[in-house]
């Protein structure tokens, strides 16, 4: 049996996924559980019941396999458990729940400016405030001792029965955080919810051993430590830290999956450049405090409203001539997609998404929607000042058509992507093991032998005429 192992738990939005790794940082085994819906008192939830039924499942079978010594957690952003007396107390909120426009416009009301938090005023529930201005409504009135604990947290408190904050998860688009305080926002302090955030933790701090609970569903030591745990997209940066090409300088992630989030690591003495808040950018917080660019979209939910059942079809490479063919077709006859598919959220909010000529099926449609999510990705990474070196990650990184179509819009950029399946998961594990090198290495993208420049320029100006109008 292998010794000194280590499990991240990561949570996304679409799927949940756990990982083993040995002491040499070697992936011994992989799982992966399709998140379904859930119902909370009056509105849509996250499934934590499933969730942890499939873990407890998945870490049984782990503790077959090795000694496993820690976990730690990592889940995207925008949810937020209340716990009491040990116990759920209202499970997540899901982001995509609809609110009504009355409770909207009077939390709205109370946000602060752009200016303190970083953080956009964001559609649905993907400011976590106004998730917790709902909660607070449908759930009053709330115990004095009740806490407030973000996703990646909640797992942590889960396993462990410690309860702990974390800024990289506080400060995603929550409005509950000033990343240049430090400190809970203004809006947090006057609703008293910045009282009710348990105890400030490092990601990586150890808060204690698993449960005897735990102990005795999984069979895992009760030697097994859990760490805080972090925002994912902050995993994505730290992952890509980690590689010799992205460990120092100015660097940007691109991670892809339901949303695709840019995360830029600014080199030593750098300013924060100028973000559009009506334009989906914000600042995010990593693990250490630090402010970082950010801007995002939602890439992978676009992929299915535009290609359908063809999305799946992204990742299907053909071999280069074929490729260039076909990209070389599609460009020349200004066969294009205009955003947004995903209302209100993205580099174009106000936008409603359409197809320009012909709409495509098949392998025409893959490429196009790939040549669609590689200009949404170069707006984005405009818009925060993206330079010198990025690397992708994510599913979306296996496709030829939209790394490379993103390499030809972006000469100047030195664009990286990885083989690996767990980018994230290494970055979490890096907290663990510090100078844990790399599980594979990086690939340098290779140009379309396409020019986009003509393309890029007659949708920037479709997209134009079409917001004049």
């Amino acid at each position: 049996m292998t010794r000194g192992a280590a499990a991240i738990l990561d949570v996304g939005k679409t799927n949940a996924k756990l990982t083993l790794w040995d002491g040499q940082g070697r992936v011994l085994a992989r799982r992966n559980r399709a998140n379904a819906p859930a119902s909370g008192p009056g509105y849509h939830a996250l499934d934590v019941a499933g969730i942890e039924a499939w873990m407890v499942e998945v870490l049984c079978e782990f503790a077959s396999l090795a000694d496993v010594r820690a976990i730690l957690p990592v889940a995207h952003g925008a949810a937020a458990a209340l716990i009491h007396d040990g116990a759920l107390f209202a499970p997540p909120m899901d982001y995509e729940d609809e609110g009504g426009a009355a409770e909207s416009a009077t939390y709205a009301a109370g946000r602060d400016p752009f200016a303190e938090t970083g953080s956009p005023a964001l559609p649905h529930g993907l400011n976590l405030g106004l998730q917790l201005h709902r909660l607070e409504t449908i759930t009053a009135p709330w115990p004095d001792t009740l806490q407030i604990v973000t996703w990646p947290q909640y797992w942590a408190w889960r396993l462990c029965g410690v309860a702990a904050s974390e800024v990289s998860s506080l400060g995603c688009h929550s409005d509950l955080w000033s990343p240049a305080q430090g400190a809970p926002s203004g809006l947090s302090v006057t609703r008293g919810w910045a009282g009710r955030l348990a105890p400030l933790r490092h990601a990586g701090d150890v808060l204690g051993p698993i449960t005897p609970e735990w102990a005795k569903l999984t069979g895992l030591s009760s030697a097994c430590a859990v760490h805080c745990g972090l925002h994912d997209s902050n995993a994505a940066l730290l992952a890509a830290r980690g590689h010799a090409e992205l460990a120092a300088g100015d660097a940007t992630v691109l991670s892809t999956g339901t949303w695709f989030v840019a995360m830029r690591a600014l080199a030593a003495g750098a300013e924060d450049p100028c973000l559009l808040e009506d334009r989906d950018c914000l600042f995010n917080v990593d693990v250490e405090g630090r402010s970082v660019p950010s801007a995002r979209f939602m890439g992978g939910r676009e992929a299915e409203l535009i290609a359908g059942a063809d999305h799946v079809r992204l990742a299907d490479n053909e071999p280069p001539a074929a490729m260039t063919a076909r990209l070389s077709r599609l460009v020349a006859e200004g066969i294009s997609v205009l955003p947004s598919f995903a209302a209100s959220a993205g580099p174009f909010p106000q936008c409603e998404g359409r197809w320009v000529g012909t709409r495509r099926a098949g392998a025409d449609k893959a490429a196009a929607t790939a040549l669609y999510l590689a200009l949404m990705a170069d707006e984005m990474l405009g818009l925060i000042g993206s330079r010198d070196r990025l690397l992708v990650e994510g599913r979306f990184a296996e496709s030829d058509v939209f790394v490379r179509a993103l390499a030809a819009l972006r000469p100047d950029q030195r664009i990286y992507v990885s083989s690996s399946q767990d980018q994230g998961s290494y970055g979490a594990l890096r907290l663990i093991h510090p100078d844990q090198p790399p599980p594979s290495r990086l690939r340098l993208v290779s140009p379309l032998d396409v020019r986009l420049d003509g393309y890029r320029a007659a949708w920037r100006a479709a997209i134009g005429a079409r917001r004049r109008d």
